[in-house]
């Protein structure tokens, strides 16, 4: 569909205003880079105003059904405002799981009654979600999920862990793949898919310290903890199906998310930056020939995925492989920040052995912690290995062995 030039124009300058006049002052304290570093109570209750706030403007949830708390405005608005937001490196939006994954699984494969029931929460941040995916045991095989869901008259008990649970302590619910039959005949048809409650007696969050000092993981244990049949979403033995349209929302390679962004990456030009601002052998680090050649490649890198976003919404230049452009955004993204990270920590040199709060910190330590904190996004959703194995297999039609 066509846009008015006009219209969009217009929207664009409305947006841009918005956020001139809106956007959140510091608030002197640390805040979170993604929504996986959220660790304090302080830094939450910042992030979920800001959210309602964001939404009561109107500009979250905007190609949402308007019966279900969004605004059923064109997806192009959406776009716009997100892009804008992530542009100025606005805080991002704290529902992260269920903006992006949960709201939009609930949409498409949930009954009316949970659409009801889940998805305004959802846009207003007062209902936060969590993934129950990853088991302490079992990494990424996620068809071999043992956490158990045993039907005990009308309930489902739960018992086992997940770990890895982002905003876990925060949550209000949580997505949760459980293993509801011993017997099936392969380990994918004994899974199911649940919307549960983690305000419950048997399920307890401990949240787990990361390696940059912060919090926002947790591992959550259930110890005979009690669920209503309702929960289900899907089928029951049909968990397998649910998850993986589920990993398609999370992965970007199905669209209907709600709009927002997750974290606050660094850029290409902050990496130029810090290498006028350092020094190699008493000149500024862009002096430098080879420091300047991987930086064209970071630009030539940086534009190539931004172009790979606009390839795919073309069906002429996709249909060929539909899936390839999208299952790689999360693989080639998140790399790209691993790799351009580590390469601003070789410039710092000893001086990356400082860290936040310490005052001889360039840039106040920032780059150290986005160093640390990059390697989740490399893991989360999906680890570059599997990633490197779903493209192998699906687009590229490799063996598996």
């Amino acid at each position: 569909m066509s846009i008015d030039p006009q219209e969009r124009a217009a929207f664009t300058a409305e947006v841009k205003a918005w956020f001139d006049d809106n956007a959140p002052a510091d608030p002197g304290f640390l805040l979170p880079q993604s929504f996986m570093e959220v660790g304090t109570d302080q830094q939450f209750e910042f992030l979920k105003t800001w959210q309602r706030k964001v939404y009561d403007a109107g500009y979250l949830g905007m190609a949402w059904p308007k019966e279900y708390g969004g605004h059923s405005k064109p997806q192009w608005m959406q776009d716009i405002v997100t892009a804008e937001m992530t542009k100025r490196k606005l805080p991002f939006m704290v529902n992260t799981i269920g903006l992006n994954w949960a709201g939009p699984l609930i949409l498409n494969m949930g009954t009316e009654e949970q659409k009801k029931a889940y998805i305004k929460g959802i846009l207003t941040a007062d209902d936060i979600w969590c993934q129950g995916f990853s088991e302490p045991d079992h990494g990424s095989d996620l068809g071999n999920a043992q956490l158990k869901a045993e039907k005990d008259g009308n309930e489902y008990v739960l018992n086992g862990s997940k770990i890895w649970t982002s905003l876990g302590a925060h949550a209000k619910y949580m997505i949760l793949l459980a293993r509801t039959d011993q017997e099936a005949a392969n380990k994918y048809a004994g899974l199911s898919f649940f919307l549960i409650p983690m305000k419950i007696d048997g399920i307890d969050p401990v949240p787990i310290k990361k390696m940059t000092g912060e919090y926002g993981f947790c591992q959550t244990f259930f110890d005979d903890a009690r669920i209503a049949p309702s929960c289900l979403i899907g089928d029951e033995g049909g968990g397998w199906q649910v998850a993986m349209a589920t990993l398609a929302f999370e992965r970007g390679a199905a669209g209907g998310q709600a709009g927002g962004h997750s974290m606050n990456s660094q850029s290409v030009h902050e990496v130029v930056a810090l290498a006028r601002k350092v020094k190699r052998n008493g000149k500024p680090a862009i002096d430098d020939p080879l420091v300047r050649q991987q930086l064209a490649q970071f630009v030539i890198d940086q534009k190539g995925l931004h172009l790979n976003g606009a390839r795919a919404k073309h069906k002429p230049l996709t249909e060929d492989r539909p899936a390839a452009v999208p299952l790689m955004g999360k693989l080639l993204g998140s790399e790209f920040q691993r790799r351009m990270n580590e390469f601003a920590i070789l410039l710092l040199g000893q001086n990356a052995n400082y860290y936040v709060g310490d005052e001889d910190a360039i840039d106040g330590g920032l780059w150290t912690r986005s160093y640390l904190n990059s390697f989740s996004a490399t893991i989360g959703g999906g680890t570059t290995q599997v990633q490197k194995n779903i493209l192998g297999e699906r687009v590229l039609g490799l063996p598996k062995s």
